[in-house]
């Protein structure tokens, strides 16, 4: 069984060196590169002020953000429903080094980018040259996104859990599996089935003279036949 958590967060900035914080994290849980159903969300408190630039691309306003938890406040939680799975990030440089600057600040160790599938650099691998950001991805895969009028950590984990199956190879890497199978039973079943016929005593047809001698003179009328050859040698 394969484990996989599709994350994304959101962030009062760009940078956590500069003190910006993480404000909203975002999973969906995959087995075998399949949706569970299962969830993990928390908006975070990030002590701290959301700038203008911020809110306009999450609407996360301080505000908001207010009475909700400190990241220490809910990191257990967090770290108990990825435990032991493989995280899949769309540039999972940027969420990875502001999840470490959080974990670290609250006395955790880092998570390992071993630990970490990036569908960006797929993406960009497998359509070099394209616009590889979320919304083109959706685009590209016919994924419905209209609901994506600001980023949210956790729709926008549900929208890359689809782009991710799709990188993978999609529904025709699902149909062209089934096939396989299905083709393997159907020769399985084949070669396991024992057919009965009823026996039938051989006919004997008698040939008539004129059609025996006809015969003779059309095979004395070959040049050279091949089975002469063979009785020579």
């Amino acid at each position: 069984m394969k484990r996989e958590i599709v994350l994304d967060t959101e962030t009062t900035g760009m940078d956590p060196s500069e003190g910006d914080r993480i404000i909203e994290i975002g999973c969906v849980e995959l087995i075998n590169h399949l949706p569970t159903g299962k969830t993990w969300h928390e908006y975070i408190n990030p002590e701290r002020d959301v700038p203008a630039e911020a809110v306009a691309v999450h609407g996360l306003t301080e505000e908001f953000l207010k009475d909700k938890p400190l990241f220490g406040e809910i990191t257990g939680s967090f770290l108990d429903f990825i435990e032991g799975a493989t995280l899949v990030i769309h540039n999972a440089e940027f969420d990875m080094k502001f999840l470490n600057a959080e974990l670290r600040a609250f006395g955790f160790p880092s998570i390992s980018m071993k630990d970490v599938i990036d569908t960006l650099a797929m993406a960009r691998q497998k359509f070099p040259g394209s616009p590889a950001n979320l919304d083109a991805l959706c685009r590209r895969f016919s994924i419905d996104n209209s609901n994506r009028t600001l980023h949210g950590a956790l729709l926008d984990s549900e929208l890359l859990a689809e782009v991710y199956l799709e990188l993978l190879g999609g529904r025709q890497r699902g149909l062209s599996l089934a096939e396989t199978e299905a083709s393997q039973k159907t020769l399985s079943e084949a070669q396991s089935t024992t057919v009965k016929r009823n026996y039938r005593k051989p006919r004997i047809y008698k040939v008539p003279q004129e059609e025996l001698e006809a015969h003779q003179k059309l095979l004395e009328a070959l040049n050279d036949p091949l089975w002469k050859k063979t009785g020579q040698n």
